[in-house]
């Protein structure tokens, strides 16, 4: 049984998520108490996709997340480490493009998309500063980064009221809902692992975005991050390199 931690093995943790695939959005709305929907219509806010902009989806599981982008015209590339996840979400959602990929080593391009996001993901990842510098490489100067991930909330009743649910109601939840109850246990572990939402905050701009802010969903048990890729520093970047192509001393034969 693979135990949460910040430095997990990406084979083991994609191999738990390839045996809960089928059920797993079942599994989710259940525990969520059907705030999960919430959770996703947030999401879709705040990312605001337009028609024609190319959107990726990191950790998109079975394309639940994905779809939902879909419906204004965007373009949505579904990405996720897990095969079966992955299998799952092509037979569900046949007209979205799926790709398994590492976020840690997004298979693209730099500057490519004009958002990036990942729901109840991060947390999954060995590195996530590494994911999150990566999401920053692929966005386009100016390109919004959206976070959905689970959170501490601030307040010390609610956190002992979470605790006691994590701990006594969820594990009654996932032996009926789940092929594989092990998998929430690494669930609840991840989550009390997890970062509070000033260090992410602290994350996400370590990595070079700005306009860095939170919101808590449900008391704070979910918060809703946010950032921008400047243009600013890309601009700064080229012009640097050009300056200094234009300057590069020219090597000369020797007489």
């Amino acid at each position: 049984m693979t135990k949460a931690d910040l430095n997990k093995e990406p084979d083991e943790v994609a191999g738990m998520f390839d045996g809960v695939a089928r059920h797993y959005d079942r599994t989710n709305d259940v525990l969520s108490a059907g705030n999960a929907v919430l959770w996703r219509f947030a999401t879709v806010r705040a990312i605001d996709p337009q028609e024609g902009e190319r959107i990726l989806d990191i950790a998109a599981g079975t394309g639940t997340s994905s779809i939902a982008l879909t419906k204004t015209g965007a373009r949505v590339v579904a990405v996720d480490f897990s095969a079966g996840m992955v299998a799952e979400g092509r037979r569900k959602h046949p007209m979205l493009e799926f790709i398994e990929a590492n976020a840690e080593k997004l298979p693209f391009g730099d500057n490519v998309f004009d958002a990036v996001t990942i729901s109840f993901g991060l947390r999954n990842i060995n590195d996530p500063r590494a994911a999150l510098a990566e999401m920053y490489r692929v966005l386009k100067p100016g390109g919004r980064l959206v976070i959905c991930e689970f959170s501490k909330p601030p307040r010390a009743i609610l956190r002992a009221g979470y605790g006691a649910y994590m701990k006594y109601v969820m594990p009654t939840i996932v032996r009926v809902t789940s092929s594989n109850a092990e998998a929430y246990t690494y669930l609840n572990e991840s989550i009390k692992a997890w970062p509070d939402q000033g260090e992410l905050s602290r994350w996400i701009r370590g990595v070079g975005f700005t306009r860095v802010a939170y919101r808590n969903l449900t008391a704070g048990v979910v918060a809703l991050h946010r950032g921008r890729k400047p243009i600013e520093a890309t601009v700064l970047a080229s012009v640097a390199k050009r300056k200094s192509a234009v300057t590069r001393p020219v090597k000369t034969q020797a007489s």
